[in-house]
This record gives C-alpha cells, sequence and structure tokens, in this order.
C-alpha cells in the first residue's frame, strides 16, 4: 500500500496546532495551576496527534483504527480539562470557544478518517 507521508494528513496537522495552542495558554497560567491540571491538559492535547502519528506509523489497519479511538479518548479528555479550565477562570470564553470548535471540528473528521480505515479492513 502507497501512502503520503503523516505530515500529509489533515487532521494530524489540526492535532498539531491544538496541542501549540494548549501549550501557548498553559504556559502562562501560575504554578498551582499548571501543576494542578495545566500538566493533564497538555498531556491529553498532545496525546491526540502523538496516538494519530503512532497509528499511522503501524502495518495493519487494525492496529492504525485502534490509536485513531486512543487518540479520539484524548479528545475527549482535552475538552473536559478545558472546561475545568474555563470554569476556574483561567481561560477566556472566547478562547475556550475556539478551541471547543476546531476540537469539535477534528472529531468530525477523525471520525471520518476511522470510517475510511473501516473501510480498508472489511475490503
Amino acid at each position: 500500500m502507497e501512502r503520503g507521508n503523516l505530515e500529509d494528513l489533515e487532521i494530524y496537522n489540526m492535532s498539531m496546532d491544538i496541542g501549540e495552542k494548549v501549550w501557548d495558554m498553559v504556559i502562562q497560567w501560575d504554578y498551582f495551576a499548571k501543576n494542578a491540571f495545566g500538566y493533564q491538559l497538555v498531556k491529553s492535547s498532545d496525546s491526540i496527534a502523538a496516538n494519530l502519528s503512532e497509528g499511522y506509523g503501524r502495518f495493519h489497519f487494525k492496529e492504525n483504527r485502534q490509536f485513531c479511538y486512543i487518540s479520539r479518548g484524548s479528545l475527549y479528555e482535552t475538552k473536559t480539562w478545558l472546561t475545568k479550565a474555563r470554569k476556574r477562570k483561567l481561560i477566556i470564553d472566547e478562547d475556550f470557544a475556539l478551541i471547543i470548535n476546531q476540537l469539535d471540528i477534528l472529531l468530525r473528521k477523525l471520525n471520518a478518517y476511522i470510517k475510511y480505515i473501516d473501510s480498508k479492513i472489511k475490503a
């Protein structure tokens, strides 16, 4: 099977951008907020791209799909941590809405990618 580079995958690039936005936001927090849950927010947002790349590097579609499922779980975890950050007034509503919107778009695209992988498994 011939396929392009990981960097050609739109969902990978979107997830990398989200991870950078989250980092830029969390790095400005005070020590307590970073330590209490900023670390978890950065870790979960970075995990979206990390699992996509690990799955992409696997030989079998079923393995790739499994890592996509893990990536999707990290996406939902990121939404939870962002919600906590907003409720604790660490991020403003506009920044929250922007990142949540990007995560929602990514979720739809990631689900479509999983369906594509499923079609390859069944073929």
